[in-house]
């Protein structure tokens, strides 16, 4: 069974596998992986449990959530999950991405910068040939150079270790390139730069030595905790759906897709397609999936909608009075766009299928701000109770915990610098920048954390 590589596609990544790193999905998928567009939002640890490694490709305009970066540790140390991080030139910073917040939790930083070499190159500065392999690790087995186009370095400290780094006549000089960390049962492993592995680009996939850098690194991030599972038979199939008892008591995922509960319909699909070249075919596909994420864009947008304007959908059912309910269909022709066409039935509606027993209430005073009907079919207001605000305070103390573990492992960074500073292992100007990083960091945090305080007394 092969192992599954999920690619994130929901933080914006600028390096797609069915786009622009066609030729990386196309090796790994014939080398005992199988690639996938891992679309979850919220990530968290349950979503992610069928998947060996989990991989971000240089978010581009979009923050991972601290709730998602505590699943997305919780899923590494305790499920054996790899990650690998792939950055840009600029780092967080060039591409408003928070990368280094997931990534210092293991003793890594991606700096705002590009790395450059004058001597050293394949025709550009922003191209550096690197041949620095130093400590040998599984990662560099066999690899001589490669070639590091548009990418940032990055700064380790802790138990994280450099296994790659940029040459002596490179800008920024002698620093880390690639680190790797084997924090308990997972496996990290962060670089600056997605290009070295893009397609049809002088530097990318292509170059000589990149498939058996990515070969190396993939089969790395396969830790032996997650080998044991495959062999023992424990890992779940990517396209089990998640038990009820989890949709329903899921502390982050409050959004509930209605497949869950509502009975497919059968449908039958009778074409032919003729297709002459395997091009044809793969093009096909690749529209057929532009209008799947689509699709899929529009859902989310309408179910985020509708639970902001939850408040204004009165449900009202009276006991004693049964109501004639006109089940003719209204479609307003001058505004239909044809997709509606789509979804014409002449089908008569019947009821709503039941609602699940995770979203009922005792009774209908437990919907805050609605009327309640008495016996003499008159409203009458009905206090507001505490059900929406306890699901609100667990959220509330989820954010809180996870930013209080944010704010740990800062002030853990803060000190491992400060001894490193004392003890001579960095230098002045260094020492002043990363400092007051961190202590920027550390104020942001803990203002943040007195916010839900606040909102949790």
């Amino acid at each position: 069974m092969p192992y599954k590589i999920a690619f994130d596609v929901a933080h914006k990544p600028r390096g797609k596998i069915d786009e622009n790193l066609t030729e990386l999905r196309d090796f790994l998928n014939s080398n005992d992986f199988m690639c996938y567009n891992f679309l979850e939002t919220p990530i968290t640890q349950n979503s992610l449990k069928p998947f060996d490694i989990l991989v971000f490709v240089c978010p581009d305009f979009a923050k991972i959530t601290s709730m998602e970066i505590t699943e997305i540790n919780n899923w590494v140390r305790n499920d054996g999950g790899g990650l690998l991080l792939l950055s840009h030139a600029g780092g967080d910073r060039g591409r408003n991405s928070n990368l280094s917040e997931l990534s210092q939790i293991y003793g890594i930083i991606f700096e705002n910068d590009q790395v450059l070499d004058e001597t050293y190159n394949l025709g550009m500065e922003n191209m550096p040939i690197i041949t620095s392999f130093i400590p040998p690790h599984p990662i560099t087995n066999s690899i001589s150079s490669i070639c590091y186009r548009s990418g940032c370095s990055l700064s380790v400290l802790g138990n994280t270790i450099s296994i790659i780094s940029s040459n002596e006549t490179s800008e920024p000089f002698s620093s880390p390139l690639v680190c790797v960390s084997e924090p308990d049962k997972g496996r990290i492993c962060t670089i600056g730069s997605y290009e070295l592995f893009r397609d049809r680009l002088g530097g990318g996939f292509s170059n000589d030595e990149h498939p058996n850098l990515a070969y190396n690194i993939f089969s790395w991030l396969i830790s032996d905790y997650r080998m044991e599972l495959h062999t023992s038979g424990a890992v779940p199939d990517v396209f089990t759906e998640k038990p009820e008892s989890d949709i329903a008591t899921s502390d982050y995922n409050s959004e509930i897709t209605p497949s869950s509960f509502i009975e497919k319909k059968k449908i039958d699909i009778d074409f032919s397609m003729k297709i002459s070249k395997k091009s044809d075919l793969v093009e096909l596909l690749k529209i057929f999936q532009n209008q799947i994420d689509t699709i899929k864009t529009t859902i989310d947008k309408l179910i985020k909608t509708t639970i902001v304007s939850e408040k204004e959908i009165l449900e009202l059912s009276n006991p004693l009075e049964t109501t004639n309910v006109n089940e003719e269909k209204v479609i307003n022709d001058s505004k239909s766009n044809g997709f509606d066409d789509l979804l014409e039935t002449n089908e008569i509606l019947t009821d709503l299928p039941p609602k699940p027993e995770s979203l009922k209430f005792k009774d209908e005073g437990d919907f805050i701000g609605l009327p309640k009907i008495d016996d003499t079919n008159k409203l009458k207001p009905v206090p507001k109770k505490k059900a929406t605000e306890k699901v609100k305070k667990r959220d509330l103390v989820a954010e809180k915990k996870a930013l209080e573990g944010k704010l740990s492992s800062v002030r853990n960074l803060l000190d491992f610098i400060e001894k490193k500073h004392d003890s001579g292992q960095m230098d002045e100007k260094s020492f002043e920048k990363r400092t007051s990083q961190l202590k920027s960091d550390l104020i942001t945090t803990q203002n943040k954390i007195d916010e839900f305080n606040k909102k949790l007394k």
